[in-house]
């Protein structure tokens, strides 16, 4: 029997292509009329990238991304806090990539109709609720298709707003707002330091992210540059939902960073060659108890939607696919498999979202030298030793599943 996805993000697409690759029957269903390549730059860890190559989709990543080489922290001056190398640089046996969200969503929905079909994905059908049956799940959509589609299992890549999981948790509420605001472009500009790298300046209320999504342009010598700024607002004032990406003026928040002139970045020049600007509230949800009911399992970021501070989110749908295909491989596509899903992946994504609630994130690094500084030192030996900084990288690369030595050393997911 066929297995049903609601939602055709990147958690979504990537298990279409793993069911597909596993010769498994499945069903997307797309509340969106027509896939667009819509948001900004994200990144995929080596994790990720592995399940993504063994798909086959090497040459898509290196058409719509940069394959990361340095990820480093500074402070709201440009002192250099921690910088380290990333992908194949840092000992990987596969690189990093920092690209476009919607340009990898449209590579992957392009792979998958070329692979399995354009009756793959019925876009314009909603995911709205389900119920459990014998033999399987009725999932109920709203499109010419519905009211109710059949299926042996439900697999629920619906996002942070999920309609999946409001029926599961129907007294959840609204996401989780922390106080902090994000502004998010891109611009064209000259790629830094490495020319591939990610850098995040500044601390807890104020910070500033960038980093190249695409080659630089061979006449220009410029590149597409992602970047994000984040300033910490009251939380008490609350946040309209329906501003949640929507464009933004940048005089909201651009006298902020005026002075954010670094010699090898200039932050104010981004901000103000950008096309348009995006504004987004940071929010997350809590952890919850189950993912799982019956024959219906969330993922994605339906399932654990964090804070986007360490750079996985986009990695985790990606592996949580991979992962749900090998359990249907060692249990059949039933309940048990779901619940076997969960039980390797809930315990430990429920210690990510709590790591980037309360700075236990990669990025805690540069609040703990404003704590212990203000920002302002000589030598960051003298605020904060090297083997400090080295331990906190390590520590989270082993929460998040991309350890060097335990991702190289693991057996491939999938048998195919």
């Amino acid at each position: 029997m066929t297995v049903l996805i609601a939602g055709s993000g990147i958690a979504g697409l990537t298990m279409g292509l793993t069911l597909h690759q596993m010769g498994i029957p499945f069903r997307i269903f797309e509340a969106v009329p027509k896939i667009k390549p819509l948001g900004v730059g994200i990144n995929i860890q080596p994790n990720a990238v592995r399940e993504l190559f063994d798909l086959g989709l090497e040459k898509a990543l290196d058409r719509c991304g940069v394959r990361t080489k340095e990820y480093g922290f500074f402070t709201k001056t440009g002192l250099e806090i921690w910088t380290e190398k990333r992908g194949i640089e840092a000992g990987y046996k596969w690189p990093q990539f920092s690209l476009h969200r919607g340009k990898l969503q449209v590579e992957l929905y392009n792979a998958l109709i070329e692979r399995a079909g354009p009756n793959a994905i019925a876009t314009g059908h909603a995911a709205t609720r389900y119920e459990q049956s014998e033999d399987g799940v009725l999932l109920h959509v709203s499109g010419p298709e519905g009211p109710t589609i059949k299926g042996s299992v439900l697999l629920a890549a619906d996002g942070i707003n999920s309609a999946i999981r409001a029926q599961m948790y129907p007294f959840e509420g609204e996401p989780i707002w922390n106080g902090c605001v994000l502004w998010r472009a891109t611009s064209m500009g000259k790629p830094f330091r490495s020319g591939a790298s990610m850098v995040l300046a500044g601390h807890d209320d104020i910070r500033f992210v960038a980093y190249p999504i695409s080659a630089p342009d061979p006449h220009t010598g410029d590149a597409e540059i992602n970047w994000i700024a984040e300033i910490r607002r009251d939380p008490g004032e609350g946040w309209r939902k329906a501003d949640y990406n929507a464009a933004s003026d940048i005089s909201t928040f651009l006298p902020t960073f005026s002075e954010w002139n670094f010699d090898w970045l200039d932050c104010r020049r981004l901000i103000q060659s950008a096309e348009k600007v995006f504004e987004y509230p940071m929010v997350d949800r809590d952890p919850l108890p189950h993912w799982t009911d019956g024959c219906v399992t969330l993922m994605g970021d339906a399932a654990h939607p964090a804070y986007p501070v360490g750079s996985n989110g986009a990695s985790q749908a990606i592996v949580d696919a991979r992962i749900i295909g090998s359990m249907f491989q060692k249990h059949g596509i039933n309940n048990q498999a779901l619940e076997a899903f969960e039980r390797r992946v809930r315990p430990q994504m429920t210690k990510v979202v709590q790591a980037n609630r309360s700075g236990g994130g990669p990025d805690g690094v540069m609040q703990m030298v404003e704590d212990r500084c203000g920002g302002t030192f000589k030598n960051i030996e003298d605020v904060i030793a090297h083997s400090e900084l080295a331990a906190h990288a390590e520590k989270y690369k082993a929460l998040a599943g991309f350890s060097i030595q335990e991702l190289n050393e693991q057996p491939p997911l999938l048998k195919v």
